[in-house]
């Protein structure tokens, strides 16, 4: 079992609260104490895991260089889930899955901010390229503010190809692309919806881009004419989710209407 050091408190402490990998001791600064090291002291001793006062110097040894914060523990490598598995988990969880798929994304801070994006979205799943591409590490991790812990991840061998076969599973791929003739916002995404974000300096690769049902832009105002990776995804995802979600208030009413006709015709 290949082992990672997760450094920081956020880090730390979700991993903790997530269970979703095991957690073989937590090393804690001997002058650090405030409310979420005491959170962390009572999770460790509820789970069983170890976990040992040094002093900061050698947190800091055991960091490499890395700001701790005092806070440091030594994983196990994040499990990649099946991406076939997890989308039938998600779509026999969901009726409106909304997946984001990352087309080679590189840069560790670019991916972590994405992941704690996609988890505060409520993003069901995300699926990340396995070559040229970067993966979860703890840089990531710690980039995502420990919310890598929260959002189910699968790579992919061949995106292309899986784009494909999410489309005949009935899930719509947009793609963002900074050149597309349609802006997001003119755009009905109330569907189950598979979002591609291109990495960071390339965008979209042809293949991916062709497998696409449609492309999308972000409109901007300002003399940029692009945003990055993790920007791009924040504005995709949430547009999608303010669509569901208004959608859902809409039919919401619309039955609440539906009911107070039936009692008053009665």
């Amino acid at each position: 079992m290949t082992e990672h050091v997760l450094v920081g408190p956020h880090a730390v402490l979700e991993a903790l609260r997530a269970r979703r990998r095991h957690i073989d001791r937590i090393y804690l600064a001997r002058e650090r104490y405030d409310p979420r090291i005491a959170e962390i002291v009572k999770r460790a001793r509820d789970l069983g895991v170890p976990f040992k006062e040094e002093k900061r110097e050698r947190l800091g040894e055991l960091a490499k260089g890395v700001m701790h914060q005092g806070v440091l523990a030594v994983v196990s490598e994040v499990d990649y889930d099946d991406p076939f598995d997890l989308v039938a988990r998600i779509r026999a969880a969901t009726p409106l899955p909304l997946l984001l798929l990352l087309d080679g994304v590189q840069d560790p801070q670019n991916l972590g901010a994405i992941i704690r994006t996609a988890e505060a979205v409520g993003v069901d799943g995300l699926f990340i390229s396995k070559h040229r591409a970067a993966g979860i590490t703890p840089a990531v991790a710690r980039a995502s503010a420990g919310a890598v812990e929260h959002l189910p991840v699968a790579r992919v061998a061949g995106l292309p190809t899986f784009l494909a076969w999410l489309k005949d599973q009935g899930v719509w791929i947009v793609g963002a692309d900074p050149n597309a003739a349609q802006s997001l916002y003119e755009i009905d995404l109330h569907a189950s919806m598979g979002v591609v974000i291109g990495g960071e300096h390339r965008g979209l690769t042809v293949l991916v881009r062709q497998r696409c049902d449609l492309l999308a832009r972000i409109p901007t105002r300002g003399r940029v004419d692009s945003l990055n990776a993790a920007a791009a995804a924040a504005v995709f995802l949430f547009e999608i989710r303010r669509q569901h979600s208004v959608m859902k208030q809409l039919s919401a009413n619309r039955q609440e209407t539906s009911i107070t006709t039936r009692k008053y015709s009665q």
